[in-house]
This record gives structure tokens, C-alpha cells and sequence, in this order.
């Protein structure tokens, strides 16, 4: 047999000797069949090198085989790590994971989730951007999802979230321990469920610390480098005093080490920071940056893990991930 050629299953069933029928049943476990027939489809399986056709096969099950994602931005190192976890946890399920960004923007996110769900996925993951909690409910009716990064009325056990506001609390009491009291705080984008809750813990801290909040110290981000760069910009501009900063994620820091190195303001003798969702190059940034440990990776392996317990009908019980305060090099006393 030509090697280059494509095997299927009435080549497995020559070379086992029975017949394409009892292939298709050994290979898809639909009905019993003798030990001595199996064990001969199972060695030409492996003799032949067959690879099963998966599209093929959802189509005999009525399944697409393909779980719809929905991202915000697919160059996003956060969101990159999402995405690794969720194709870790599709890995053994002969599941493939079709990945869709919304970029932020409304009707792109709509246009998104409309795409997924016309392609007929069995189920969806959606990353917590700007989509109605209506729209969601409604999808959620029709087809298995999980959302991550959210939190939403009547599907509170279909959300996969951390307590964002007690890991920004966690983040600010840090700076206040440290003996700092002009704290800024560069938001994420503010229609963001995860950048309201951040914003409230750390406006937690600093009233139970009995600081007073000065609107001139919260600046508001996008969640993105740029952000960040802008706000100290802005913050310096002004002529705003302040010894530390909390940023609503990593990659607003990457912006903000940026401005200050242009100033000649050094990290942290002069201004202490701190991030939020530990990535992977936080360690390696100079200095390395105190932030928050956000379980990235598993919370995508969760995520997908949990789609596929909705897709064959079990219930599922997410837990709420927990985050720790990572003290770098990037956070000092107040002087």
C-alpha cells in the first residue's frame, strides 16, 4: 500500500480480516464485539498507522468537535496563558478549541459569539469582556459555556473567577505596610468587571487605613502598555505628588517602568509598584516586579475541563482560584 495514501477504515478492515462494520464499532465503542475481532482491528490500527477522522466522526454524532473561544486580544501574554490552559485541558478529549477575539469592542464581541455559535460548537468559553449578561444568558440556553472572568446572575456556577477585590487589597495594604501613603492606581478599562473589583480593593485598603482617596491619584488605564505610560505622563505633567503605584496588571507596569526610566526616577528608591497577574516575564523585568499571582494556566485548563463535563450532561463545581501577593525587587520603604 502507497504509504502517502490516506487509511480508512475498510483498509484496517482488510488487513484484520473482518468486516468495516466491526472496525467502526471497535473504534467508536458503540456495541460489544468478540475479544479475538478487537484485538485484530486494534493490531491493524496500529500496524496501518490510522489516524481516525475527527470531523467525521462528530458529523455521525451530531457533534462538531470544536469548542468556541471567545478572547479579547489573541497577542495578549494574559490572555495567552488562558489559552494555553484551555488547550492543555482539551488535550485528551478529542475536542479542538476554535478561537475568536472580540478586541475589546462591543459589536465585535457580538459578531464573535454569533460566528461560534452558527459553526455549531458544542461549547463555548467566554473571557469576560463587554458582552451583555442577557446575551450570554440567552446563548447559555441553548448551548453548554463557561465564562471566565466574570461573574453572572443565574449561571454563578457556570463563572470561573478570582476575588479580585481582596488580591488589589492585598496589593495596596502591601504599599500602605511599606509606609506609603500618595498611592496611585492606573486603572483597567473601567466597564471591566475585573478592573471595578481591583479598583474597589484598593480603595478598600486605603479606608481602612483611614487615607484619604484623592481622585487625582487614580488615573484610567486600558489594561494595556500604553496605559501606563500615558498615566505617568499625565501624573507628572500635573505635577502630582506620589512615592507608589498599584496597576491594575502587568502590562500597564511595562509602560510604566518605561516613563519613569525617561525621568530618571528610579524603581524603588524613589517610587515603589505594584502589578497584578504575575506573567512570566514579571520576574525578569529590571527590577523585578512585586505583582499578584493570577492562576492564568489553570484557570484555562478549569475552564475547559468544566465545558466538557456541561457537554456530557454532569454537573460542575468551579472553585474560586487563589491568588498570593509575589514580593519582588520592585517595592521598598517609604523614605
Amino acid at each position: 500500500m502507497n504509504k502517502k495514501s490516506v487509511i480508512t477504515i475498510r483498509d484496517i478492515a482488510r488487513e484484520a480480516n473482518v468486516s468495516a462494520s466491526t472496525v467502526s464499532r471497535v473504534l467508536n465503542n458503540t456495541t460489544a464485539v468478540t475479544e479475538n475481532k478487537r484485538q485484530a482491528v486494534l493490531e491493524a490500527v496500529k500496524k496501518l498507522n490510522y489516524r481516525p477522522n475527527i470531523i467525521a466522526q462528530g458529523l455521525v454524532r451530531g457533534q462538531s468537535m470544536a469548542i468556541g473561544i471567545l478572547t479579547q486580544d489573541l497577542a495578549s501574554p494574559f490572555y495567552g496563558g488562558m489559552h494555553q490552559g484551555i488547550e492543555q485541558g482539551l488535550s485528551t478529549s478529542g475536542y479542538q478549541p476554535l478561537f475568536v477575539s472580540g478586541n475589546w469592542t462591543p459589536s465585535k464581541e457580538i459578531e464573535a459569539l454569533d460566528m461560534l455559535v452558527q459553526r455549531q460548537v458544542d461549547g463555548l468559553i467566554i473571557m469576560a469582556g463587554t458582552v451583555l449578561d442577557e446575551r450570554i444568558r440567552q446563548i447559555a440556553e441553548r448551548m453548554p459555556l463557561v465564562v471566565v472572568g466574570g461573574r453572572l446572575k443565574d449561571l454563578e456556577k457556570q463563572c470561573l473567577q478570582i476575588d479580585n477585590q481582596k488580591a488589589a487589597y492585598t496589593a495596596t495594604q502591601h504599599l500602605i505596610e511599606l509606609g506609603h501613603r500618595r498611592i496611585v492606581h492606573i486603572t483597567g478599562m473601567p466597564t471591566h468587571p475585573d478592573a471595578i473589583k481591583r479598583k474597589q480593593g484598593y480603595e478598600q485598603a486605603l479606608n481602612e487605613a483611614d487615607i484619604e482617596i484623592d481622585p487625582t491619584l487614580i488615573i484610567e488605564g486600558t489594561f494595556r502598555r500604553r496605559s501606563g505610560l500615558f498615566a505617568i505622563e499625565t501624573l507628572l505633567t500635573r505635577g502630582t505628588q506620589f512615592s507608589a503605584i498599584f496597576a491594575a496588571n502587568d502590562q500597564i507596569t511595562n509602560g510604566v517602568y518605561l516613563a519613569l526610566f525617561r525621568r530618571g526616577i528610579r524603581i524603588p528608591d524613589d517610587v515603589s509598584i505594584v502589578g497584578f497577574d504575575d506573567q512570566r516575564y514579571s520576574a525578569y523585568m529590571s527590577p523585578p516586579l512585586t505583582t499578584i499571582y493570577h492562576p492564568i494556566v489553570e484557570m484555562g485548563v478549569a475552564a475547559a475541563k468544566a465545558v466538557i463535563t456541561l457537554i456530557n450532561g454532569e454537573p460542575i463545581n468551579l472553585p474560586v482560584p487563589s491568588t498570593k501577593l509575589v514580593i519582588r525587587e520592585s517595592t521598598g520603604i517609604y523614605k
